[in-house]
């Protein structure tokens, strides 16, 4: 079966991408510059990524936010208009089916899915909240990330200046988030299909503005120390062992006045207490050369661990990873192994690379 393509497919292959398969679609892994260049470029200027391939999701429906906080770990109350989380489809094992960005708006929800699972996710939520409507929107969904995004984006559309980090809103047909995935600052337009490729073609002749494939939005990512689904976690991994408890609202925490009530509840209740035996950490490499994933990590001659994510930081020129450790060799001389030689990796604090968000006062993390 062939793989899908997303309506901006057609610009992407004028432009020269590279392109690969990736959840089903065939997506620009790159372009003529290749991927330290889009990634720089990003960092320095703006990117422009085709991310249509995210699902997209309408939530309507009675006690909609009731109903909702069944579903996910999220705390409706004092959450307005125009705010988005980001949150995790756990299930009853507390392992993570797909993180999500939950965006509340006058009367719906939008929830954005990773692409491979569009129709697992809508599955699992409508079996968790039977009264409500979910609806998969046939829309594009663009991102420009960067510092000069907001120049960019705003010489189009000037209100979007208001927005800050983790807000969004309404502004003619467009949904525009001020959220990415690269630690910049920078927004996600969704925007109807047949619009997609006028305004990328607009945005694309402002000089600052380059296309950027998957390859480079991978490696901005890891630098930022966000997590890749499926890679760095997945169904069997928990919000715990994942260092994502921040994800859970506060109120749905141990003691908090909505405690647990979500899938897999009873699962974080007690490791954010107990502990896990594992943990996801940040990792750097004493040589520029790349570690990646699969690699093992030993600690005196065992295996501790795993690099899930690994790459040669564009950026630092460090040699960056996420992976799991077992608890008891925190602190430990680690090894990842590198075609049977061991290589030295220390844990790190993340991100890699400072993140760079417009914070306003009612953003939120």
């Amino acid at each position: 079966m062939p793989n899908e393509r997303t309506v901006l497919y057609p610009l992407h292959a004028e432009l020269g991408a590279r392109f690969c398969p990736f959840a089903g679609f065939d997506m620009p892994l790159q372009y003529k510059e290749g991927l330290r260049a889009e990634h720089l470029h990003t960092r320095s200027h703006a990117g422009l990524f085709d991310v249509s391939h995210m699902g997209q999701v309408r939530v309507t429906g009675p006690d909609l936010h009731e109903a909702l906080e069944r579903a996910l770990p999220v705390d409706f109350d004092g959450w307005p208009d125009g705010a988005q989380r980001y949150s995790l489809l756990l299930n009853e094992r507390g392992g993570i089916e797909d993180d999500v960005m939950v965006t509340r708006l006058a009367g719906e929800v939008r929830i954005v899915v990773n692409a491979s699972g569009r129709q697992k996710d809508l599955a699992s939520l409508c079996a968790l909240c039977p009264g409500l409507s979910f609806e998969l929107l046939d829309r594009a969904l663009i991102a420009l990330q960067g510092p000069s995004a907001e120049a960019a984006l705003s010489a189009i559309t000037p209100d979007v200046k208001k927005l800050a980090f983790m807000q969004a809103g309404a502004f003619g047909d467009w949904l525009v988030s001020r959220s990415g995935y690269t630690g910049e600052d920078g927004f996600e337009v969704s925007l109807a299909l047949q619009d997609a490729e006028r305004v990328a073609r607009q945005l694309l002749k402002n000089p600052s503005v380059k296309p950027v494939g998957l390859g480079a939005r991978d490696t901005l990512r890891l630098e930022a120390g966000l997590h890749l689904y499926g890679q760095d976690m997945d169904a069997n991994t928990t919000a715990a062992e994942a260092n994502l408890g921040w994800a859970i609202a506060r109120s749905r925490r141990a003691g908090g006045r909505k405690q647990g009530g979500f899938p897999g509840a009873d699962v974080y209740l007690r490791e954010s207490r107990a502990g896990t035996k594992r943990r996801l950490v940040g990792l750097v490499g004493d040589d520029p050369a790349p570690i990646r994933h699969g690699s093992p990590i030993v600690s005196d001659g065992t295996q501790v661990g795993v690099v899930t994510s690994g790459t040669v930081s564009p950026s630092t020129q460090r040699a960056i990873m996420l992976g799991y450790v077992d608890a008891n060799s925190l602190g430990k001389d680690l090894f990842a192994v590198v075609r049977d030689a061991p290589r030295r990796v220390r844990i790190t604090m993340l991100p890699f690379v400072p993140k760079r968000y417009k914070i306003g006062f009612r953003s939120f993390l």
